[in-house]
């Protein structure tokens, strides 16, 4: 079955588009995404395969999430997180059996889109399963620690978006810890990644909150992460803590 999974996605491709892509996810050599070919199949047709091949088995998905086309890696984990949705709250091992599969194959998680797409799903998701809110455990999360400090840049990223699913309901305990051990990383994208993740905190747990962290932290975080993180902000405050 993951056979015709692929066909369909091929089925679709287009040239035109496939090039527009390959220049836009940066796969130029010594670019974050060197080497990524693409198929030119746009999200909203990749969403509807994904839902269309739900009913695949996780272990059947192996061919897939390792392909060498992104949007055939992509598919996978979007097929993965529509499972994870569908699941009950208590269904803990089909939870974990994905979590496994999506941590297990990282190294095919190799794109903004692929973490930004699926890790608060499935990440943030089977943490919220097993730790909700006001759970005993509720931060100090030892994967997404040992993630944002991992030397790749996609685990990183990952650590940081595996808390927006906490913070969409209100919890920034872990998202505040991911991104002060991240405040002073060097790659561009894992600044967005952090000023963003700031920025919903601003939106969503309280503004007060986010000025606190900015207060203690802005000093030494890149501009780029300020930027990001302050956007909500009035244009005065905005220039309060530019300058």
């Amino acid at each position: 079955m993951s056979n015709d999974l692929r066909k369909e996605i091929q089925k679709k491709a287009n040239k035109k588009k496939a090039k527009n892509l390959q220049g836009f996810f940066k796969t130029g050599k010594g670019e974050y995404g060197e080497g990524d070919l693409f198929l030119g199949v746009v999200v909203p047709e990749l969403r509807k395969i994904a839902a269309k091949y739900k009913h695949l088995a996780v272990s059947d998905l192996g061919k897939c999430i390792s392909s060498k086309f992104h949007e055939e890696r992509l598919t996978t984990l979007l097929i993965l997180v529509e499972k994870f949705k569908e699941l009950s709250f208590d269904a803990a091992q089909d939870k974990l059996k994905i979590y496994n599969f999506y941590l297990e194959n990282r190294k095919y998680i190799n794109s903004w889109d692929l973490v930004d797409l699926t890790a608060p799903a499935i990440v943030g998701g089977y943490l919220f399963s097993r730790w909700p809110l006001g759970s005993a455990q509720g931060t100090n999360f030892p994967i997404l620690i040992k993630l944002a400090r991992s030397k790749n840049l996609w685990d990183r990223r990952i650590a940081m978006l595996s808390t927006f699913y906490y913070i969409q309901r209100g919890d920034c305990k872990d998202a505040l810890k991911i991104a002060k051990i991240l405040k002073n990383d060097e790659q561009d994208l894992i600044q967005k990644a952090v000023g963003w993740m700031l920025r919903e905190v601003g939106k969503r747990c309280g503004q007060k909150i986010e000025e606190e962290f900015l207060e203690k932290n802005y000093k030494t975080m890149p501009r780029t992460m300020l930027r990001y993180a302050i956007e909500r902000f009035s244009e005065k405050k905005r220039k309060k803590w530019l300058f």
